[in-house]
């Protein structure tokens, strides 16, 4: 009986998802360092906030890019899986970066709220304006790069550069029509909350990844219960699922069969429908047989021992 099934599959895109992240990563690090100079002249710290969360996506997206080619790496005999974590660890770093990134906004948010400065709208309008429709190339860049963690973290800063800028020309239009100084920190505390809540839900997803859970896309359950259901198949037990990374994702499990001469049948069904409903295409799958019970020897009643 062959003890093991074993079925193999590749992700593709993640050309274009790297080549996504190198153009983004042009785009914000150029203009990080414009609206930096100009948050500076113009006393704004929503600009200046923007800036450096900006300089820091810069940096993000550059270990975003590294990491897409390191994951396109086939795999070693030391790493047999490959290098397709090392998005979920760049996702990792680049949380972390958003999280120290938002303590030191909403820092200095406070210092500003304590002791208002005074802001040049006009200047931090035309920059946050700017800077606006650049994050939203960067984005729609991104957004066509693929659907993997790696991607998505930087997507996830982008997307909080979005946020950033609209705070900024909010803060540079109210300030011009009113004067009214507090608006500029204000908006830039409620950003680091909209921003807050996006990183908390990536970096959970991370831990997931790197901790072999059950991606968050599937059921290990209705995994179960469907394999369960193929033709052929007593039962299953023995279930893991978790993400290999890079858009891959692996399972192993024990499937009771009543014949062994029906395993390769069976195998190719279980294989067939982890691929079509689940989008699994890398499953090592153990057949055993029905355990029955062994032959137990009695003494016959008046038997003398």
């Amino acid at each position: 009986m062959p003890e093991h099934g074993h079925h193999h599959g590749h992700s593709h895109g993640h050309a274009a998802g790297s080549t996504a992240l190198l153009l983004a990563l042009c785009l914000t690090l150029g203009f990080s360092l414009v609206e930096a100079l100009a948050g500076w002249w113009a006393g704004s710290l929503a600009l200046l906030g923007d800036a450096g969360h900006m300089l820091t996506d810069s940096v993000a997206l550059a270990l975003a890019a590294f990491a897409a080619r390191i994951s396109q790496r086939p795999p070693s005999q030391r790493l047999t899986y490959g290098l397709g974590r090392m998005e979920a660890i760049a996702a990792l770093i680049n949380g972390l970066l958003m999280l120290a990134v938002v303590a030191a906004i909403v820092w200095h948010a406070i210092e500003r709220l304590l002791a208002p400065q005074v802001v040049a709208g006009g200047a931090v309008t035309v920059v946050a304006l700017i800077g606006l429709g650049i994050n939203l190339v960067a984005a729609w860049l991104l957004s066509r790069g693929g659907s993997d963690l790696n991607t998505r973290a930087a997507l996830l800063h982008v997307m909080g550069d979005v946020l950033g800028s609209v705070a900024a020309l909010a803060a540079g239009i109210i300030i011009q029509l009113t004067g009214w100084m507090p608006i500029d920190p204000l908006l830039s505390v409620l950003i680091c909350g909209l921003i807050l809540s996006s990183t908390l839900g990536l970096l959970r997803q991370v831990f997931t990844t790197l901790l072999e859970g059950v991606p968050e896309s599937l059921s290990l359950p209705e995994v179960g219960r469907t394999m369960a259901a193929v033709d052929g198949v007593g039962s299953v037990h023995d279930l893991h699922i978790w993400s290999l990374g890079a858009g891959r994702t692996a399972l192993t499990a024990h499937v009771v069969i009543a014949n062994a001469s029906d395993w390769p049948a069976v195998l190719h069904r279980l294989q067939s429908t982890l691929q079509s409903d689940f989008g699994i295409a890398h499953a090592t799958l153990q057949p055993e047989l029905p355990r029955t019970e062994p032959i137990v020897f009695k003494r016959k009643l008046g038997e003398r021992g």
